[in-house]
């Protein structure tokens, strides 16, 4: 069988394990669910909107083709394992090496009138090509998968789904459909899979795939959702589809759904307000997002060092417009880490992880991240290249446990100024900084990022001033100041036991804390206080 022939003529072993593990999936299934094979004598067009084309029977499983290269990669895997699976019940088959041999798999394809002209026709005569027995659904996909079991006692189904894909985590090769849709078996053989194994695959066999992946796109949706991969443009006019290279040549297959257009809505729409209803204050320079940060060390709660990190990530922060409103420290534990990120990432707009990031046996922030989303980690293989790049050899193949990730949620954050990639699973963001200096090379490139994760809003500014009151003698007058400038954040606080009482002034609107300040200072005797820098 062709497909098979050339991947184990490849040199790549990579591209042979993979398939080896996704033929044997396929097997598997084939196993678990015996396929008949006697053609129907005749055949009527099913209700529920699903026309039929090369009706066969095949009655427990199908498979679920959408034109796309991850589909179309299965397709081909599925022939090659049914070859496979004939070989070893039918010694007949072990001379069939010309890829006669047709799969009789159901096909169900989903079609929908938002599907690019490219993906109909790419499907409709790749179904004739490899004689598929197309079962043509014109409803949306849960409705169309229970009008099909509902006609067909089908099992299973297989789905050309990758760990990368939003609906993917949580799954197994072998995955019960989810409560509330219809009970079958989701097979998923390339769930390992990356951008970099599929179009080795695609390459390596020389087979055809949808034409709109050689003009630039990389993942393809609906036509209203769906536009040629930005950083695959090859010249100056991007209208064009002929100045795109094609989707093979993408260097991050992290960045394979750039392409694919997401409905923002700006979180400065609801951020919340700290003017408490204040009419004179200027909405945008009250309101504020949040963050959350969390160190991991025991060196930290034992006194071995000391967090100067927290403190200039605070500074930070606050100089874009953020408020911090929770810090923290947690052992070197996974379950204190996932449960302190677990309180946080559902209540602040960002959570920032430092410390426990790295080989050693304490380096533990990463799998509690992956438990506070409920996920598990697995092998990144992108991430594992840059690890190799900047360790060689030292850490690679199942030895490299820094290259295993939250599953489904972990998207990498490229900057040129930096070696590795830096890690974001949803609303967490993994620094890797283990002093000052690391930090704000990596806060620079976080801004710096076309698509950073901070919106920049109205800084905080702030205003110092020191008297030699005591906190008896000062109380009062701060007290009522608070009720006069809700907006505006005062606190106070002591360098040393006999040093002098400093009254910080903290908001958005510098006339604000201008006004505060001032109004405090009027309720003393000139003199009795000055203004000092925060050091």
């Amino acid at each position: 069988m062709e497909i098979d022939r050339a991947i184990m003529e490849s040199s790549d072993q990579r591209l042979r394990t993979k398939y080896k593990n996704a033929t044997y999936v396929i097997e598997r299934a084939f196993a678990l669910y015996q396929i008949s094979e006697t053609n129907l004598t005749s055949s009527s067009v099913p209700t529920f909107s699903i026309q039929s084309i090369n009706r066969g029977k095949f009655e427990l499983v199908a498979f679920s083709f959408n034109g796309g290269k991850d589909s179309t990669v299965l397709l081909h895997l599925l022939r090659a394992g049914y070859y496979l699976h004939k070989e070893k019940s039918d010694q007949s088959c072990k001379n069939l090496l010309d890829g006669t041999l047709k799969c009789p798999i159901r096909t169900i394809y989903f079609e929908s009138p938002s599907a690019f002209p490219e993906i109909n026709s790419f499907t409709y005569e790749t179904a004739t090509t490899y004689e598929l027995q197309l079962d043509i659904i014109c409803l949306d996909f849960k409705s169309g998968l229970e009008a099909l079991i509902n006609e067909k006692p089908t099992k299973a189904i297989f789905l050309g789904t990758r760990i990368g894909d939003p609906n993917a985590v949580g799954q197994e090769q072998f995955s019960p459909s989810s409560p509330g849709w219809p009970p079958f078996m989701r097979v998923n053989p390339i769930l390992d899979w990356s951008y970099r194994d599929v179009w080795a695959f695609l390459l390596t066999c020389k087979v055809q795939y949808c034409s709109l992946y050689d003009k630039g796109y990389t993942s393809i949706g609906s036509i209203y959702d769906t536009v040629p991969n930005s950083l695959l443009c090859s010249g100056h006019s991007p209208d064009s589809n002929e100045n795109f290279k094609p989707a093979y040549l993408l260097a991050d297959g992290r960045l394979e759904r750039a392409g694919r257009a997401k409905k923002i809505t700006s979180k400065c729409e609801s951020a919340s307000e700290l003017s408490n209803g204040l009419n004179n204050v200027d909405p945008h320079l009250a309101s504020s997002l949040t963050a959350s940060i969390i160190g991991v060390g025991d060196e930290i709660l034992f006194g071995t060092i000391g967090d100067k990190i927290t403190a200039a990530l605070c500074k930070k922060l606050h100089s874009i417009g953020w408020m911090v409103v929770h810090v923290a420290v947690v052992r070197n534990d996974i379950d204190c880490v996932a449960e302190e990120i677990e309180r946080r990432k559902s209540t602040d707009d960002m959570v920032l992880l430092f410390g426990g990031v790295g080989p050693l046996h304490s380096d533990v922030s990463v799998a509690g991240v992956a438990k506070a989303f409920g996920v598990r980690v697995a092998p990144d293989e992108e991430f594992e290249e840059h690890l190799r790049h900047l360790i060689g050899n030292h850490c690679i193949g199942d030895r490299n446990e820094m290259a295993l990730l939250p599953e489904g949620i972990t998207e990498l954050l490229h900057h040129e100024r930096l070696c590795v990639p830096m890690i974001k699973c949803q609303n967490v963001i993994v620094l890797s900084a283990t002093n000052v200096s690391e930090l704000e090379l990596q806060w620079d490139c976080l801004i710096d990022l076309p698509n950073t994760p901070f919106v920049t809003m109205a800084p905080y500014i702030s205003k110092h001033l020191s008297t030699i009151f005591s906190d008896v003698e000062a109380a009062e007058s701060i007290s009522n100041l608070r009720f006069e400038f809700p907006d505006i954040h005062i606190n106070c606080h002591r360098k040393s036991r006999v040093g002098p009482l400093i009254i910080s002034f903290i908001g958005k609107d510098q006339t604000r804390v201008e006004s505060a300040a001032t109004k405090l200072s009027k309720k003393f005797c000139p003199g009795s206080f000055s203004e000092v820098n925060s050091e």
